[in-house]
């Protein structure tokens, strides 16, 4: 008999390589050919072929993120939690010796996902929103960086704005940039609609947010935005959803999501949004434009006001093209006083939304604080879209945080006669000498994104990162926070630049002859390590850190392991200590193993979360293998224990 696998949990790091080992084990004990396919936080390792799952009798998915099934159409199938992969290895394997499993065919979908009650409660427009925005990211960023050397080093002011010359290098790195912007909203489309759908989603999410983008399919100079790119998203995804829910013959289910829903959900989506929901907003838009023309010469600081609201809005969508097209119409009548305001108002929400990750980390994930650097770059340029990621993510707090903000340093910039010769915005325009009143440019600029930064982060609440969660949220590595684990799927989790264990541990900090008789003599012990090598302020607030952690519930993960850690303002840089008890402690581990490999993690308090959660990928990865523990086990002396440890990675 042949048996494969696949296990997956959301954070990636132990319960995966745990059930992996577990199932492996097993299947070895009971004579079954077992492959085991793991979907970690590194990606896929060991993948079943098409030729494994040809000539396998039966498959187990041992996951709590969703995996998914197309590929063993036909075969018989387990789909069960990633614990019952560690805990019942030896159950799952003889359920198929026994027959009772089900062939899985995609009209049994529904009945054989098993959610766990958590999974039932989450958010799930937050969910599939999150999967398109963490796709779409590194096209904003990319795009706009490119975009901005491009400016810096290209651009020559003109009449007609900053231009870059054609037959310049700069002007195919521009190209490059814009490029990476048009994939933009489609992206952003196609990662919500396969969120909800599955991959059968792609193709419409990405037609309907290419068409979303473009607005020459529904008569629009500026097209529906990022904003109409979720809409796009949702719409194709829950419309393919809900063509895979119809029953067909049993024939055509197998070419189902490669061909007929991609195809008329594409066909749904696309004439919806060309015939229903974007004539509508080509007409909303050439109205407003016609209203702005109509205000010139009126209320000037009513003006400011909308226009400031406009270019912040939807930050390049279209009400922004509307008020930077009028604008432009204004230099080309010799009224420069409109585009000021305008330039102001653009650079506003991308250097705010940096500023405020800056002034506040708290309120911020490591994504979002990435983000902020990227974001107050391309603000400098006079790059709006910057800000997208966090309006996407957050939009009740972001959006009305950016439009106040551009709106007061709109209103500023037109008190101050701010004039813009060029149709482009953000401090570039004014180095490069096309503003008008300089000082009062700048003025408006600094008070506006001062206004943004302070408000978003007023609204905003503290946040814990969900990397620092799962160590401190009172799970082992064996069992992780599951509130933090489900969060985790839609986030893409940034971790510090720590290649091997070894970048923070040394000789120093391995003791192979543990002599401590109890697990708080152990702890003592390994804290002697660190305060001998100069990295604790405090041993006692430290210690202090590591019983509160034990606390909560024991780090003992059982197979003879133990991983106290603790975060702590006294600890100067991150670190590792390993020793060994030849003999054992208790650390009341899980599976009532004494624990004999002892590593202690200390991390500052302010990189916890990251660090903490490069270290555990680390080691949970190799400590699964038995081979490699029982190496550590027979090691006798520092030097010894650290080229091994030197594998670790």
């Amino acid at each position: 008999m042949k048996v494969l696998a696949v296990t997956a949990c959301p954070v990636g790091i132990a319960h995966t390589y745990m059930a992996a080992e577990n199932l492996q084990k097993a299947g070895e004990e009971m004579g079954i050919d077992i492959k085991v396919e793991t979907q970690g936080s590194i990606g896929v390792e060991n993948p079943l072929t098409e030729q494994d799952i040809e000539e396998a009798d039966a498959i187990i998915i041992a996951a709590d993120k969703e995996v998914s099934k197309e590929r063993f159409v036909g075969k018989k199938l387990i789909v069960t939690g990633v614990q019952d992969g560690i805990r019942k290895p030896k159950e799952l394997i003889e359920q198929i010796q026994s027959g009772d499993v089900a062939i899985y065919r995609p009209a049994l979908r529904d009945a054989e996902n098993i959610k766990n009650e958590r999974k039932k409660k989450e958010n799930p427009i937050y969910k599939h929103l999150m999967n398109g925005v963490s796709y779409m990211v590194p096209f904003i960023v990319v795009g706009g960086l490119l975009i901005a050397i491009a400016l810096t080093l290209g651009g020559e002011q003109t009449p007609g704005g900053i231009v870059i010359p054609e037959d310049s290098i700069w002007k195919q790195i521009e190209s490059l940039g814009s490029t990476a912007f048009m994939f933009m909203v489609p992206i952003l489309a196609g990662f919500i609609a396969v969120s909800i759908a599955d991959r059968p989603g792609l193709v419409p999410g990405m037609i309907g947010g290419y068409i979303a983008a473009n607005g020459s399919f529904y008569g629009s100079e500026a097209g529906a935005g990022f904003i109409g790119g979720i809409i796009a998203g949702f719409l194709a995804g829950y419309v393919a959803l809900a063509i895979k829910k119809i029953k067909v013959p049993k024939a055509v289910q197998p070419v189902m999501p490669i061909i007929f829903i991609p195809i008329i959900a594409s066909f749904i989506v696309g004439l919806l949004f060309i015939f229903v929901i974007g004539a509508p907003v080509a007409q909303i838009f050439e109205a407003l434009t016609v209203w702005l023309a109509g205000m010139e010469g009126s209320s000037s600081i009513l003006l400011a006001l909308i226009l400031g609201a406009m270019i912040a809005i939807d930050m390049g969508g279209p009400f922004n093209k509307v008020a930077f097209l009028f604008g432009s119409a204004m230099i080309a009548e010799g009224n420069y006083e409109i585009m000021g305001p305008i330039a102001v108002a653009i650079c506003i929400p991308p250097i705010g939304m940096g500023l405020a990750t800056m002034m506040n980390k708290k309120k911020y994930l490591d994504n979002e604080k990435e983000a902020g650097k990227a974001s107050f770059t391309m603000g400098l340029f006079g790059i709006t879209e910057g800000a997208i990621p966090f309006a996407a993510q957050d939009p009740l707090r972001v959006i009305p945080s950016i439009v106040v903000g551009s709106m007061v340093g709109s209103v500023i910039a037109m008190i101050g006669n701010v004039g813009d010769r060029v149709a482009h915005g953000g401090p570039i325009v004014a180095v490069l000498g096309a503003v008008d009143n300089v000082a009062m440019f700048f003025i408006a600029s600094i008070i506006g994104v001062i206004v943004t930064a302070f408000m978003v982060n007023f609204l905003k609440k503290d946040v814990v990162d969900e990397s620092t969660l799962a160590v401190a949220g009172g799970g082992t590595i064996g069992d992780l926070n599951e509130e933090v684990q489900e969060d985790a799927e839609s986030e893409e989790v940034e971790i510090e630049e720590i290649n091997k264990l070894t970048s923070i541990t040394n000789i120093d900090l391995i003791e192979t002859d543990l002599a401590g008789e109890t697990r708080d003599d152990v702890i003592d012990e390994l804290i002697g390590k660190f305060d001998a090598s100069g990295i604790l302020n405090s041993k006692e607030v430290f210690r202090q850190a590591i019983l509160n952690r034990e606390s909560q519930s024991t780090t003992g993960l059982g197979m003879n392991i133990a991983i106290p850690h603790g975060k702590s303002n006294t600890v100067k840089r991150p670190a590792v200590a390993f020793g060994i008890k030849r003999d054992g402690v208790d650390w009341q581990s899980l599976d009532g193993t004494k624990a004999k490999l002892i590593f202690m993690i200390a991390v500052p308090e302010e990189s916890a979360g990251d660090t903490h959660l490069k270290i555990l990928q680390m080691l949970s990865r190799k400590l699964m293998d038995e081979e490699f523990r029982e190496q550590l086990l027979n090691v006798r002396s520092s030097e010894e224990a650290y080229e091994l440890l030197d594998t670790i990675s």
